[in-house]
This record gives C-alpha cells, structure tokens and sequence, in this order.
C-alpha cells in the first residue's frame, strides 16, 4: 500500500509499504478514506525526529471503511464506517474508568515514562504506524473505534478522530463562567473548533492570529478577532474591561514561531544523532512558550488558562511569581478523545452543523501530494488551515 512516511528532519515521502495484518485478536484493518494533518504531525516533521525511524508511517486523524476484523472483536463488523480516535486504550482500567483514556494504564508506554499510545506518534507514544496511508491497522478495535452513519459526508466525523474532542476539551478546562470572556490564542483547525464552541456554548470569544485567511473563517462563526500586534495585551484588557478575559485557550503550543535561541536549539537538537539528542530532549528541551506567556500575561487574576497546544519541553522557563500573584489556574493534557464522544457526535450530526465541521477543510488532495502539503501547511501558505488526504 501507499503511506506516507518520515525519512529525516523536514523530509516526508509516499513509499510502498507492507499492509498492515491483524496481529492480536482484538485488532481490525480499515481501508482509509480520509486522513488528515495535525498541527502535531509538524512536531514530527521538525522536531521530534530523533524519536522516529526513516520509514515511519505518520497520521494519526483518520476514518474509513472496516476490511478485516480479528477473532477477537465483536463490536465491529467488516463494512462499517469507523472514525479512528488517535488515542489506543483499553476502556476498563483505573483511567479509563476516571475519563482519562489518554492516560490508560493498560497502553502506556512505560518505556518512556509516557501515557497511552497513540497512533503515528513516535517511539515515545508507542510507535505504532499512522494513518496517512490506504489502510491502517486498529488496535483494540471494540474500545476504541466510532462507527457512524453513511449519510454524511467525512468531513463530518473526521475530526472526532482528535482536534474536535480536543477543543471541546480545550474550552471545557478554560472553566469560563456562564456569559464569560473566552480568548483564543492561534487559529489553526483547533483554535477554529475551541473559538466555535465557546460561542456555541453561549461566551464572548476574542481569538487572535496573524494570519488574515484564518481571522476570516472564524468570524464566519460569530467571533471576535485580532491580529497578533506588539500591543496585543494592552488591546484585550481595553476589551474586557481592564481586567483581561476570564479564560484563554492556547491553541498554539510548542509551534509558537521562535527565531531565537530556542528555535536555533530545536532545529538544532532535531538534526543530532539519536543517542545524543534523545537525552538532550530529555533533560534540556526547550519549546517556543510565546502563546503560553501571553496567555499568562492577558488572563484576568483568577482566571484560568487551557493549553490544547501541545508541549514538550522539560526545562521551559515558567514565570511563577506572576502566576501565583495573580492566582491563576492551569489546565492541560493529551485529549482524553473518547470521554467526549456521546457528546459530540450528536453535534456532528445536527443538520444545521453549529459547530462548522464542513466549514474546516482547505485542502482535500490526494495522498501522494503529502510532501508538498506538509511544507505548505507548516508555512501557512495558500490559504491552508486544514489538509485532508483523500487516498
């Protein structure tokens, strides 16, 4: 089959590889339909290399149609329409039960002191093959996969497979109070689908990005929106009274542009052999924390701040005095994607669609333009917000 698959730092390419096979009893294979990028997948394309292997198999947004099912599954059925959540867990164990799928004790990736494996996410999530690819293999198919209808279209369901359970996540842990203020840092698909569910839930919702294309999608969906300006603070406290909003969601994380030192020690610690890098990471990693300071510097004292966008740093600087002062509550973590599943897949398939899912999609191209779509999703070129592979 076709995949597309990680061969060095900024260097991805479609190859032929094995299909995937059933290996356990509870495993299934899905001929994909639909895969998308993530925003994390670019961690991967530049930063994280030293925990991949060339010939990886990257993805991990994927839906499509049962092939084959193991002798262990009785849920799912060969025919059905699945949506893949990107977190593999068990469904019974101690977090499972808690809600906190993304850190189930029967998956974790003890190895690397990480939490449940995830599908195309590197040696410290398990490194099992993603789903960029004309199929992908399923572990523990009855605990994890979502069958939906065969009316709508993908681009319904897809995102439940990750950044729609994670911006509801995201807005949830914001704790804005009932006709609050919700900022929203970063715009991409997730920070579009965090600023749509805070208005869907009732909240003022400012978001801020630089990019002129991305402003415009989300004020198609009633929010507010700013350019990413040097006086940006001093604009949102003159909109919400002086005091700052009571909550923000960074929807940027560690791909917070850095030209600086930090940006020079990722790219650089990216491109260094594996036995160096991987301890390097470990104790010395650094991310690009502009959108997470902001967030500490915008939010009003009491307020509490979400991080969607994701992190890795081990030694990042973080300004407690401030936080403290100001008694400011933080909110993070992996999304726990099938806790939010029986509360989402009704607003999927509302025919008024309120939460915009088919207002997402930029880029629906084939599989084998994958190279060129990953630098042109990184640069934000094109208009790109969000590509889905069509394999």
């Amino acid at each position: 089959m076709k995949a597309l698959t990680y061969q060095s730092v900024e260097n991805v390419s479609v190859e032929e590889v094995p299909n995937p096979t059933i290996v356990e009893p509870g495993d299934a294979v899905i001929r994909v339909t639909s895969a998308a990028i993530c925003g994390s997948d670019l961690h991967l394309y530049d930063v994280f290399g030293p925990y991949l292997d060339k010939g990886d198999v990257l993805g991990h947004e994927t839906m499509g149609v049962v092939s084959e099912v193991g002798p262990g599954v009785e849920r799912i059925h060969v025919g059905d329409r699945v949506v893949v959540p990107f977190v593999i867990a068990c469904g019974h164990c101690f977090m499972c039960d808690r809600g906190l799928f993304s850190q189930c004790e029967t998956t974790q990736v003890t190895e690397y002191d990480s939490g449940a494996t995830l599908y195309g996410y590197t040696k410290l999530y398990g490194q099992i093959p993603g789903g960029q690819a004309e199929y992908l293999g399923i572990k523990r198919a009855d605990a994890n996969l979502i069958v939906v209808g065969d009316d709508l279209p993908d681009e319904r369901y897809l995102f439940l497979s990750d950044i729609l359970p994670t911006a509801w996540q995201g807005v949830d842990y914001a704790e804005v109070p009932e006709g609050g203020t919700l900022v929203v840092l970063g715009l991409g698909p997730v920070g579009q689908f965090a600023s749509r569910i805070g208005v869907h839930r009732g909240y003022r919702v400012i978001a801020v990005d630089p990019v002129p294309e991305r402003r415009a999608m989300a004020e198609r969906h009633g929010v507010e929106t700013l350019d990413l300006t040097d006086d940006i603070s001093d604009v949102i406290a003159k909109l919400t009274d002086g005091r700052g909003p009571d909550s923000v969601v960074d929807a940027v994380g560690m791909e917070a542009h850095d030209h600086g030192p930090v940006g020079l020690f990722q790219k650089a610690a990216a491109r260094l052999p594996d036995r160096v890098a991987q301890p390097l990471m470990q104790k010395a990693g650094i991310d690009s924390l502009s959108a997470m300071h902001l967030a500490f510097d915008i939010v009003r004292r009491g307020g509490t701040v979400s991080l969607s966008g994701v992190y890795g740093g081990t030694a990042d600087p973080t300004p407690f005095l401030n936080l403290f002062d100001k008694q400011v509550t933080i909110r993070m973590g992996q999304c726990n994607v099938q806790k939010w599943t029986e509360t989402l897949l009704p607003l999927v398939e509302d025919p008024a669609d309120p939460l915009g899912t088919e207002d997402l999609v930029t880029h629906p191209v084939a599989l084998d333009r994958a190279p060129e779509m990953y630098e042109i999703f990184k640069k934000k070129e094109d208009g790109c917000i969000k590509v889905v592979f069509k394999p």
